[in-house]
C-alpha cells in the first residue's frame, strides 16, 4: 500500500497527515508513503485539480493506492477504518 500526500510548509493539517502516516509506517509492514512539498515541487492548486478530478481548495490531498482519499480528516477516518490505525 502506497499514499502520496500532497502538502506545503507551515500546514498543520499537513503536518498531522504526516504524522499519521509515519504512525501507520512503523505499525504496518504493507505501509509506506511519500510527501510532496507543493511549493519545492512547482504544483499548483490547478495541476492537483487535474490529478483529484475537482476543485481542490486546500492541501494535504492524499492518495491512497493512486485513489484519492481526501485531506486530513478524511484520511486519518480511512486509517482509522482500513488500517487499523490507533488501536495498538
Amino acid at each position: 500500500m502506497f499514499t502520496v500526500i500532497f502538502g506545503r510548509p507551515g500546514c498543520p493539517f499537513c503536518v498531522r497527515a504526516k504524522e499519521v502516516a509515519d504512525q501507520l509506517k512503523a505499525d504496518r509492514d504493507d505501509f509506506d508513503y511519500r510527501y510532496v512539498d507543493i511549493h519545492a515541487e512547482g504544483i499548483s492548486k490547478a495541476d492537483l485539480e487535474k490529478t483529484v478530478g475537482k476543485p481542490v481548495h486546500t492541501v494535504p490531498q492524499i492518495f491512497v493506492d493512486e485513489s484519492h482519499v481526501g485531506g486530513f480528516t478524511e484520511f486519518e477516518a480511512y486509517a482509522k477504518e482500513n488500517l487499523g490505525l490507533y488501536t495498538n
